[in-house]
């Protein structure tokens, strides 16, 4: 994707919304066989999103916080997952600067991490009133980080599987990842719970 936004002009624009609703495909796909989540045939139909939005992909500065201790995050099942903060992003939509707090699952027993996968679950403006009220997610790899920036992309943020029913153990964005602008980017509400 990072070549897409060396690209300027109307070409570019069209390339990077095109690999943004093939992404889009396959992350429904996938959902619709999760098991767990017990969708029917034609439930695809309630899956909204916002529409591609080169401006909500954005570069951010990566500054590391080792020696964090691992903590717990509260879920929506009232359940708390251990997470250890791993860093934080600093970057602007449009004029606004931002912070985001990224961090690492960890093992229970050992307060290791478990693989190099990054996680940051936020909050918007949108939340209750387009996209799910719980806040969504985006998830990124440690080699993602390129000399101490990485690429991150709005438009891939997704809802948790709390937003779909059942009962799941979904972390909760904590207060410091509350952004206070509108991120109208990536998932919406899911509909079928909307008597659409």
């Amino acid at each position: 994707m990072i070549f897409v936004l060396a690209l300027s002009g109307r070409v570019g624009a069209q390339d990077y919304k095109q690999t943004i609703l093939e992404y889009r495909k396959q992350y429904i796909k996938d959902l619709m066989a999760e098991p767990r989540l017990g969708f029917k045939p034609g439930d695809e139909r309630y899956f909204k999103f916002f529409e591609p939005d080169e401006h909500y992909c954005v570069w951010a500065t990566f500054t590391p916080t080792p020696g964090k201790s691992p903590f717990k995050i509260a879920t929506h099942s009232g359940k708390e997952q251990p997470f250890k903060e791993f860093g934080y992003l600093e970057f602007k939509i449009g004029d606004t600067p931002l912070v985001l707090h990224v961090y690492q699952s960890v093992d229970m027993m050992t307060g290791m991490p478990r693989n190099d996968d990054l996680f940051i679950p936020f909050c918007d403006y949108t939340n209750y009133e387009t996209t799910y009220g719980g806040g969504r997610y985006i998830d990124l790899k440690i080699y993602d980080i390129k000399n101490g920036r990485i690429l991150l992309d709005f438009n891939k943020c997704y809802n948790p599987y709390c937003a779909y029913g059942g009962v799941f153990s979904c972390p909760i964005p904590p207060d410091e990842n509350r952004l206070n602008i509108e991120i109208r980017a990536g998932d919406k509400m899911y509909e079928k719970f909307m008597g659409r």
